[in-house]
């Protein structure tokens, strides 16, 4: 399948899949969790647009106010409907979580997550299925940066917003060739859900990218599918304050913790020796150029040349080798889907052993 297309073709095109796709479809079980929270006006229709080739679909009512489950109960006749209900609110990733833990007991394949505020078109769902049922990925998410001339549509302040948390993503997550990392239309393999450590992941709005995270900590690969940017009159939960405080230190956390945990504790390298030396190199450079600098101004003299190569030298040494570690990050993304692995291990581990 074509992966390249524009979003409307991949839309127009879902119920033309090829055969083989369609097949593994009919074979694969699908699962769609929806989280529910203040989205009665539109909940009907989003699980009303769902393709038969969905075997289950979850609601879950994060503790809504408007008792969206109960809603779901008395209105919706789809025999594919399983409504679950969190005792307290727990957030999107709450939701998400109480859908995947329950997708994975029912012995589903594959898990998309749909919001319930009908602002993702449910006709892409095969193409956030197709890769994972090919074997090329874990984990697919929309993207909504595909087409620049859909990206006009979106709010300047989202736009901002979801650039500067894309540029954070990628150094956090280590998936270097993703964009929009807030995108919550998602799909995943339940042999890599069963990887992540369901209790640890964030469950508000920093869900999708600590999400991101994670995947990475188990080696599953990611693919962006592109999808159309579309927004009403809804007001943007994305503040750019947000940005700044809760997401820039959480993003923190999680590159020092993807460090140490892929160059230090399960794995060592030369990148292993750059990046600490690189850095190490470049402050002692810049503490040791500016002390001299700030020592020549209250003098009045200028800073000696062979002074300001011993400061230049240690930064440049520094810099090359920080964009050495980059380099091999980069290089570095998954690229082997575990759900294969995992599915290879299983199959052998169950081959009868001849006597």
């Amino acid at each position: 399948m074509n992966f390249t297309k524009s979003p409307n073709q991949l839309a127009d095109s879902a119920a033309a899949l090829p055969c083989e796709i369609e097949a593994r479809m009919a074979q694969a079980r699908i699962a769609v969790v929806i989280p529910s929270y203040k989205v009665t006006r539109h909940i009907l229709g989003v699980i009303a647009g769902i393709g038969p080739y969905v075997a289950r679909i979850y609601v879950v009512d994060d503790k809504c106010p408007d008792a969206s489950g109960a809603f779901v109960r008395a209105n919706c006749t789809d025999p594919r409907v399983v409504v679950l209900e969190n005792a307290e609110n727990q957030g999107v990733g709450g939701a998400v979580m109480a859908g995947y833990q329950a997708a994975i007991a029912d012995g589903m394949d594959v898990i998309v997550k749909v919001d319930g505020d009908g602002q993702m078109d449910a006709r892409l769902i095969p193409n956030f299925v197709a890769p994972i049922l090919n074997g090329e990925a874990d984990y697919t998410k929309g993207n909504r940066f595909f087409n620049l001339e859909q990206i006009s549509q979106m709010p300047a302040v989202r736009l901002f917003g979801n650039a500067m948390l894309s540029l954070m993503t990628k150094l956090s997550s280590g998936y270097w060739d993703l964009f929009d990392p807030t995108n919550g239309f998602t799909a995943i393999h339940a042999d890599a859900a069963r990887h992540l450590p369901f209790a640890k992941i964030s469950r508000r709005y920093f869900f999708e990218t600590d999400m991101l995270f994670r995947l990475n900590t188990v080696n599953a690969v990611v693919v962006d599918v592109p999808m159309d940017a579309s927004y009403g009159d809804e007001v943007s939960n994305l503040k750019i304050s947000k940005i700044i405080t809760e997401f820039l230190f959480k993003h923190a956390r999680n590159f020092g913790k993807r460090i140490f945990y892929n160059y230090y504790l399960r794995n060592m390298s030369l990148a292993s020796i750059e990046l600490p030396a690189g850095v190490l190199l470049t402050l002692m450079g810049g503490i040791y150029g500016i002390a001299h600098w700030i020592d020549s101004a209250r003098n009045g003299v200028a800073t000696a040349p062979g002074t300001v190569m011993l400061s230049a030298l240690p930064i440049l040494m520094g810099v090359q080798l920080v964009l050495a570690f980059l380099a091999y990050d980069i290089a570095s993304v998954p690229r082997r889907p575990i759900h294969r692995i995992t599915r290879f291990r299983r199959t052998v581990r169950d081959e009868p052993v001849d006597g």
